[in-house]
C-alpha cells in the first residue's frame, strides 16, 4: 500500500501522466523518515526536522507547496503498518508516501560494521548536493556499484578527491582524540541524523569538528562512521579504492 494525492492505494502501481516532470525528470522532493514508537510526535522520529527539509527545497525551486495536513494524514496511516516512511512532493504539490522494513541485518552493521567503495569519477557527482531530489542517479549508480563489489555503501568525493558523504548518508570519523564530520562547504547534504548527532555530541561537551576530508586528513582517521536517519549510526570497518583496501577500528568505548 501507498499513500498520493490524499488517497491511500492498496497496490504497487501508480498511475501517472507521460507528461509529469516527476516520471521525466525525477522532479521531486523527498525525505526519508524512521517512525520510532509508531509516533510522529516521537522526539527521534524528527517528523517537522523532514517537513522543514521538504518546504525549504520546494521554496528553492518554485513549486506549489503540498497540503501538509494531508501530508501528516498518510503518514499517520502509513506507520501502522511501516517502520521507514519516503515523503516525497512533486512540483505541483502532490505528495507521495511509501513505506518499507528497516533492514533485517541493521544491528549486525551497527556492532560488526560494513565495508564502503570509493566511488571515483564525474558519473557519480551529485547535482545540487544540498537537497533531496527524486533525481537521485549519481547516487544510486555509485551504491548499485558498490554492491557489485561486495561493499554496503558508497563513498562520494569531489574533483579533488575530497571525502564529500556516503550515497545515503553523512560521514563521521575518529582521529583518537575528537570526532569530525564533512563541513557543509563541502558540497554535501544537510542530514537531519547528522544535525541530531552534533546536537547529541555538545551536549555531551564532546568535541565535533567540520572539516573538509582531504586525502592528507582521511589518512589520520583511525575509525569511521556514516549517519541517516534509517541506520542512525554505522561503523565503516574497511574503505576500498580502485587500488588499496584500509581497515577501520570500530571495537572500542
Amino acid at each position: 500500500m501507498f499513500w498520493y494525492d490524499g488517497k491511500l492505494i492498496q497496490g504497487s502501481q501508480l498511475l501517472l501522466d507521460v507528461s509529469d516532470p516527476g516520471l521525466c525528470y525525477g522532479a521531486s522532493s523527498f525525505s526519508t523518515m524512521r517512525v520510532y514508537d509508531r509516533s510522529l510526535t516521537h522526539p527521534l522520529t524528527k517528523w517537522q526536522a523532514h517537513c522543514d527539509r521538504l518546504e525549504i527545497s520546494l521554496k528553492a525551486f518554485d513549486w506549489q507547496q503540498p497540503d501538509w495536513q494531508r501530508l501528516k494524514q498518510g503518514a499517520l496511516i502509513l506507520l501502522e503498518h511501516f517502520p521507514i516512511l519516503r515523503l516525497a512532493i512533486f512540483p505541483n504539490g502532490k505528495e507521495w508516501i511509501t513505506g518499507r522494513s528497516l533492514p533485517s541485518d541493521l544491528k549486525q552493521r551497527q556492532a560488526d560494521g560494513i565495508v564502503a567503495w570509493v566511488a571515483q569519477g564525474a558519473l557519480y557527482r551529485r547535482n545540487s548536493p544540498h537537497y533531496k531530489t527524486g533525481n537521485y542517479l549519481p547516487a544510486y549508480l555509485a551504491r548499485s556499484r558498490a554492491l557489485q563489489l561486495k561493499s554496503q555503501e558508497a563513498i562520494l568525493i569531489d574533483r579533488d578527491g575530497n571525502w564529500l558523504e556516503t550515497s545515503t548518508g553523512n560521514l563521521w570519523g575518529w582521529d583518537g582524540d575528537h570526532w569530525y564530520t564533512p563541513h557543509l562547504d563541502s558540497g554535501i547534504l544537510p542530514g537531519i541524523a547528522r544535525s541530531h548527532w552534533i546536537e547529541y555530541f555538545q551536549a555531551r561537551k564532546i568535541e565535533v569538528t567540520e572539516n573538509i576530508w582531504t586525502p592528507k586528513f582521511i589518512a589520520t582517521i583511525q575509525a569511521i562512521a556514516y549517519s541517516n536517519c534509517v541506520v542512525d549510526f554505522v561503523p565503516i570497518k574497511m574503505i576500498m579504492t580502485q587500488n588499496s583496501q584500509t581497515n577501520y577500528l570500530i571495537k572500542r568505548p
